[in-house]
């Protein structure tokens, strides 16, 4: 499938990691690192949706397309629907979201995220992989999502899920979650649903708004990779240690 365009939400403020579209990798910031990861997939266009001039500017610096939204924005699910609007983008468009600190996403991955929305039964599509310890799966910085037998999402959650209720059945809980990867697909129909829709008290609890989606009924296909898509940057560890995964690929 190559009929879908990427969004790249970016913000400057973030809680653990300042500036972190800015923070420099290998000697360039890292919101183009994620550009070229999805200028290299099959979309056919790549926008950086963004509030901040700084942002813009430096995506514009390396010559990529920026979007520049409002910043009353509490999601990047809300800023993906208004660059929606102002591209005048159809309700049948699909858009992959991918998250701006992700610059070790695998190209192939954006693409079968997308490819996912080619079952028109489907209004969400994401991808989640095995969890890889018994840390990760306790771990509420990692979300987790158990799915149907064909491979519909039934719950997110930050929490272990689902409960062991003896010890002995924790390996069998463990495998039956996913690692969830901060990456969707939508039609841009779906998208403006989303936010048109309040917050759930789940969405709120969790805080995962993903979770308004399965609040609303909506179909959400959780597809599982053959690679793993790599670190996300949320602290200066992950940004170390992403620096020395692009100087060894160099």
């Amino acid at each position: 499938m190559n009929d879908f365009v990427v969004v790249i939400p970016a913000r400057y403020a973030s809680e653990r990691l300042p500036g972190k579209p800015l923070r420099l990798i290998a000697g360039k910031p890292m919101i183009e690192h994620v550009y070229a990861r999805a200028t290299e997939s099959s979309a056919r266009e790549v926008f950086v949706a963004t509030d901040d001039e700084r942002i813009a500017d430096a995506v514009a610096k390396f010559g990529g397309n920026v979007c520049m939204t409002g910043a009353g924005h509490t999601s990047g699910t809300e800023r993906l629907a208004e660059v929606c609007a102002l591209e005048g983008w159809d309700d049948d468009a699909c858009v992959v979201n991918l998250q701006g600190d992700e610059p070790l996403m695998p190209a192939a991955l954006i693409d079968q995220c997308a490819a996912l929305l080619s079952d028109f039964s489907v209004q969400l599509s994401t991808l989640a992989s095995p969890l890889q310890s018994a840390e990760d799966f306790a771990n509420p910085n990692i979300v987790k999502v158990v799915c149907t037998d064909n491979g519909n999402a039934l719950y997110f959650s930050r929490a272990a899920i689902p409960h062991a209720r003896n010890a002995t059945d924790a390996p069998l809980a463990m495998a039956s979650a996913l690692h969830h990867h901060g990456i969707y697909g939508y039609r841009v129909s779906v998208l403006r649903q989303l936010v048109a829709a309040k917050p759930s008290s789940l969405e709120m609890a969790e805080r995962l708004e993903q979770l308004r989606a399965l609040s609303l009924g909506m179909t959400i296909r959780v597809g599982i990779p053959r690679t793993r898509p790599g670190i996300g940057v949320d602290t200066e560890d992950d940004l170390h240690a992403v620096e020395r995964v692009i100087s060894e690929r160099a």
